[in-house]
This record gives C-alpha cells, sequence and structure tokens, in this order.
C-alpha cells in the first residue's frame, strides 16, 4: 500500500471528483496530478518521519488537525481555507516554496499539466495527503497508535522502492532537485 492507495480508494470518488471541477481539468488528469503530487509529498513525508521529532510533528497534526474533513466533505477542497492550512503542510515538509516550485516543474513534466496549475493543486493535494493518513493511522479514533506502530506503518506507507528505509528515497528526491537547477 501507498498514499496514492490511499487517495483513490472507492471512498475518496466524491473527493476526486470535486477536485477535478475545482482545477477544470478532467478526472484522469486529476488521478495523474494527485498522484504524481502525493508521491512528492509522501518523500517528504517520509524524510520528515526519519527524525523523532518529525515523527512526532506529523502525530501531533494528524491528532489535532481534523484533516479527513476534507475527504469527508468534498465541498471544502475548492476553499481558500483549505488552500492556506495546505501550504502550512507544505511548509512543514518541504521546509520553503523552492521544493514546492520544483515539485510542480517535475510534475508538470510527468502529467503533461502546466505548472502554474500543479503549484495551485498542491496545497489541497497535501491536505488530502494528511486526510488519507489521518484516517488510515487513527482509523476514527483521535488517539494516534503507538511510536513504534506509526513508524513502521510510515515506512511502509513511504518506502517509494520498497527496500524498508525511506532515507534513499529522499535521497534521491533531493538529487533530482538539485540536478533540476
Amino acid at each position: 500500500m501507498n498514499i496514492n492507495d490511499l487517495l483513490f480508494d472507492k471512498n475518496n470518488t466524491d473527493a476526486i471528483s470535486e477536485f477535478a471541477n475545482n482545477f477544470g481539468v478532467n478526472e484522469s488528469e486529476a488521478k495523474d496530478a494527485i498522484s504524481s503530487l502525493a508521491d512528492s509529498l509522501s518523500r517528504g513525508l517520509g524524510a520528515n518521519a526519519q527524525e523523532m521529532k518529525g515523527l512526532d510533528s506529523l502525530m501531533e497534526a494528524l491528532e489535532k488537525g481534523n484533516h479527513s474533513r476534507y475527504l469527508d466533505d468534498p465541498s471544502l477542497l475548492g476553499k481558500k481555507e483549505t488552500t492556506q492550512e495546505g501550504n502550512d503542510i507544505l511548509g512543514h515538509i518541504f521546509g520553503n516554496k523552492d521544493v514546492s516550485r520544483h515539485v510542480a516543474k517535475r510534475s508538470s513534466k510527468e502529467t503533461g499539466l502546466g505548472s502554474s496549475l500543479l503549484k495551485k493543486m498542491l496545497p489541497v493535494v497535501a491536505t488530502m495527503v494528511m486526510a488519507s493518513l489521518g484516517k488510515k493511522m487513527l482509523g476514527g479514533s483521535k488517539t494516534a497508535p503507538s511510536r513504534q506502530e506509526s513508524s513502521g506503518f510510515l515506512t511502509n506507507l513511504l518506502d517509494a522502492d520498497k527496500d524498508g528505509s525511506m532515507i534513499d528515497d529522499v535521497l534521491g528526491m533531493a538529487f533530482k532537485a538539485f540536478m533540476a537547477r
């Protein structure tokens, strides 16, 4: 299972449709954009979760953020507040706007959609990723699983090449970002 499996769960069909409508793309283009952007977000989350402080921060955000509302009520995806919260999430994941710009540029090459559109989509996808993680990890509960359970789940979910480590995936992303400059 990976983050895209969570995002494209049959229960999120309405959210995907709403996302497509909000950005004026068809559902296939929306899925391509969400998939590409979520892959980068997943790597960023993986990098943060490698350190205890980052894992603590992620778990706290999942417990207190009520992110599941974005998938439970897809009409929220088009709200200004959703974009603002998504930008806050991006700040925690990537640290600066340059990384977000690079992510949009890379996704543009993958999807054929314009990077300016993908930059607008990125904060909304960030809220959807957090919503999916929250639903999976908390399962309707307000209490997060133990650190060990969380770490194991996140490693499995965020390990792109399934070698048991997120570090090489994060280093690969950093190398690609450096080479794209």
